[in-house]
C-alpha cells in the first residue's frame, strides 16, 4: 500500500467538524433516511435576484479573466465605501483585502505573521476553523474561556490572563459561532482597554454575521469602538450570510497596509486572485438595495426564539437566547451519564449528537469541536417547519434519556 507523504503541519491538525457532520447527513439523506441536517452555517435564502444578475452582466461582458491578485478596483471601493458607511471606518483601497472567502482572509493574515512560537488567543467556544488555522500556519493557539453563565463573552479578566509575551493575535468573532452571542460597545471597551497594555498584540476581528442581529442590538466592531487599536486591527467580514452568498466564496478585510500587503504576496503564491465574476456581483451586493437584509433579520429572529424556545422546553437542555447569527448552543451537562431509549451511554456531547443522530435523525455539531463542552451547536439557518420538526425530535430524543 503507498503511504502518502503527508506532512508534519497537516498531521497537527483535525478535519472540520461542522463539514464532516454536513456530509454525513448528506450521506444519510441521499441513502433514504429522514434526516434534517443542523450542523451547516448557511442561509436557506436564494441569493438576491440583483445579485445574480450582476454576475450574468459580468459574464456577457466578458468580465472572466485573471484580475487583481487580492480583488478589483471597484470592489475595493465598495468596501471603502461599506466601512464608512455602516462601521465609521476610513480605509483606503490599498488597505483592502479580498480573498475567495472568509477562511482564506483569516488564513492568509495567520500565514504572513506567524512564526514559531508565537500565541493566538482564541475565545471558546470557537469556529472550529481557528486554532487549525493557527496550527497549519505554525503558531500555537491559547484559549480563553468565555462561560456559558457570561453568555458566552469573553470576560476582560479571562483575556488578560491569556496573554504572555508571546502572544500575537486575539480573534474575536461578534456575533459568535457557535454561541450567536455578539458584544455590546461597553464589552468591546473592556476588552480594548486590556489590549491597549499590551502594544504587542493584534486583533483579527471576525465580523462575518454582522447583519444578523436581533432585539434592536446595535452591532459595533471593535476599532470603531477604540480607534487607538487601529493601526493593529484585521477587521474582517464577507458576503457569504448576510447576502446568501455562501458558495459564491467572496471574504474581505481591512486593516495597515503593510499587513494586507503581506497578505496579497501569500495569495500570488497560493490561490491568486478571487473568481472574477463572483467580485462583480460582490460589488452589486454592497452598492444595491440592502432593504431584504432586515426582512430576513426578521426571520431568523423568528426561528431563533422557536428554537430556544422549544430546546428549553425539555429538562436535559438549557439553551441561552443569543444575540446574534442563526445558531444556538444548548448546554446538555444533564444528560451526561444518562442512557438513551435506544441504549446508548451518553458519555460526553459527542456521545450526545450521535445517538441524537442515530436514534431520532437529527444532524448537529457536538460542542467539543468548538472548544466547550458539553453543548452543541444547531444552526437554524432552514426552513420553520424542519426546525419545528426537528426541535420535537430532540424533545422525544431528552425525554427517553434515564439513568
Amino acid at each position: 500500500m503507498v503511504v502518502a507523504p503527508i506532512s508534519e503541519a497537516l498531521k497537527r491538525i483535525k478535519p472540520s467538524a461542522t463539514i464532516a457532520v454536513t456530509q454525513k447527513a448528506r450521506e444519510l439523506q441521499a441513502a433514504g433516511e429522514n434526516v434534517i441536517g443542523l450542523g451547516a452555517g448557511e442561509p436557506d435564502f436564494d441569493t438576491p435576484d440583483n445579485i445574480k444578475a450582476a454576475a450574468i452582466k459580468a459574464i456577457e461582458q466578458g468580465k472572466t479573466k485573471y484580475t487583481d491578485v487580492d480583488g478589483i478596483p471597484e470592489l475595493k471601493q465598495a468596501i471603502c465605501a461599506k466601512f464608512r458607511r455602516e462601521n465609521k471606518l476610513e480605509y483606503v483601497p490599498a488597505q483592502v483585502n479580498v480573498s475567495p472567502g472568509g477562511k482564506p482572509v483569516i488564513y492568509n493574515a495567520l500565514a504572513a505573521t506567524l512564526n514559531p512560537g508565537d500565541e493566538v488567543v482564541i475565545p471558546t467556544p470557537y469556529w472550529v476553523s481557528y486554532p487549525e488555522m493557527v496550527l497549519l500556519c505554525g503558531g500555537t493557539p491559547t484559549f480563553a474561556a468565555a462561560r456559558p453563565e457570561d453568555n458566552y463573552k469573553l470576560r476582560p479578566e479571562a483575556l488578560e490572563a491569556a496573554i504572555t509575551s508571546r502572544t500575537k493575535w486575539l480573534i474575536l468573532n461578534s456575533p459568535s459561532n457557535p454561541s450567536g452571542a455578539a458584544y455590546t460597545r461597553s464589552e468591546l471597551q473592556a476588552l480594548a482597554d486590556v489590549l491597549l497594555r499590551h502594544p504587542q498584540v493584534w486583533v483579527l476581528t471576525d465580523d462575518m454575521y454582522e447583519h444578523l442581529v436581533y432585539d434592536g442590538f446595535e452591532f459595533s466592531t471593535i476599532a470603531e469602538v477604540e480607534p487607538r487599536l487601529y493601526e493593529r486591527t484585521l477587521t474582517m467580514n464577507g458576503v457569504s450570510k448576510a447576502y446568501s452568498m455562501t458558495g459564491w466564496r467572496i471574504g474581505y478585510a481591512a486593516g495597515p497596509e503593510p499587513l494586507i500587503k503581506a497578505m496579497a504576496k501569500v495569495m500570488s503564491q497560493t490561490t491568486s486572485n478571487p473568481c472574477s465574476v463572483s467580485q462583480w456581483a460582490a460589488v452589486e451586493a454592497l452598492n444595491g438595495p440592502q432593504d431584504y437584509i432586515p426582512r430576513n433579520q426578521e426571520l431568523f429572529r423568528g426561528r431563533r426564539d422557536l428554537v430556544v424556545g422549544m430546546l428549553n422546553q425539555t429538562e436535559i437542555l438549557r439553551c441561552p437566547t443569543p444575540e446574534g447569527a442563526f445558531y444556538v448552543y444548548p448546554d446538555c451537562s444533564r444528560a451526561i451519564g444518562l442512557t438513551s431509549a435506544g441504549g446508548a451511554l451518553i458519555r460526553d456531547d459527542e456521545a450526545f449528537a450521535a445517538a441524537l443522530l442515530q436514534e431520532q435523525k437529527v444532524a448537529v455539531v457536538f460542542g467539543a469541536a468548538f472548544g466547550l463542552s458539553p453543548a452543541f451547536r444547531i444552526s437554524y439557518a432552514t426552513s420553520t417547519e424542519k426546525l419545528q420538526e426537528a426541535c420535537r425530535r430532540i424533545q422525544v430524543f431528552c425525554s427517553g434519556l434515564h439513568g
